[in-house]
């Protein structure tokens, strides 16, 4: 049998898309925020099993969106959404125009809506290129000292947050803003799943460190 045979042969859950041996859904605690959280993930980090944060974040948001793809220009629902003069729109990403939402709120009266991609630092980048409608967003950054769990995952700087850290950072900021309104155990616990992904691939890889004895 080879390696796709056997992983289709594997059970598989469709809602964290990982396999059944490694589901994290029983840790997930889904929250109702005011803010609309837009996940965009490259088709290389959707085929990543091992590091799904970006459907973490989904899963954990009632008020949110997940796409797939690369080039976003012409998506009919992501372009409603942005047209939609309702709706005040940002795009996490680091830039030396971007709101610094660490010191300074959101001043608006309409809905906030904050896309925020899911990939790699060049895959990112990529995504921004081909995509012409998120060009035209306002930038959203925010900048901290916390450092990133993922212990298993080098990270290019080491303040890097991974997707569903960076979300739930986002949301304690729109929380001391006043703007949302949620109970910090809600917002601690928004970060379990990944947090007992890491800790089961830490103790993966202790296993698989082990030695070996052969009995002659």
């Amino acid at each position: 049998m080879n390696k796709k045979e056997e992983f289709r042969k594997r059970d598989f859950c469709y809602t964290c898309y990982r396999p059944e041996s490694s589901c994290m859904c029983k840790y997930i605690n889904t929250i109702e925020t005011k803010t609309k959280f837009i996940i965009l993930m490259h088709p290389k980090e959707f085929r990543k099993t091992k590091n799904g944060t970006g459907q973490f974040t989904k899963n954990s948001l009632s008020n949110s969106e997940l796409y797939i793809g690369i080039n976003f220009t012409n998506h009919k629902k992501i372009n409603k959404i942005i047209e939609n003069p309702e709706n005040e729109s940002y795009l996490l990403y680091p830039d030396e125009n971007s709101h610094d939402l660490s010191s300074k709120k959101i001043n608006t009266d309409k809905n906030l809506v904050i896309f925020i991609i899911d990939s790699t630092w060049p895959c990112s980048k990529k995504i921004i290129k081909e995509s012409t409608n998120l060009q035209k967003l306002k930038m959203l950054s925010f900048t901290t000292k916390i450092k990133s769990a993922f212990k298993i995952k080098r990270q290019p700087s080491e303040y890097c947050l991974s997707t569903i850290e960076s979300t739930q950072y986002i949301l304690e900021l729109l929380n001391n803003y006043n703007y949302e309104n949620l109970k910090i155990e809600e917002l601690n616990n928004m970060s379990k799943p990944f947090e007992k992904m890491v800790d089961y691939q830490i103790k993966c890889a202790e296993k698989k460190s082990e030695p070996r004895f052969k009995i002659y």
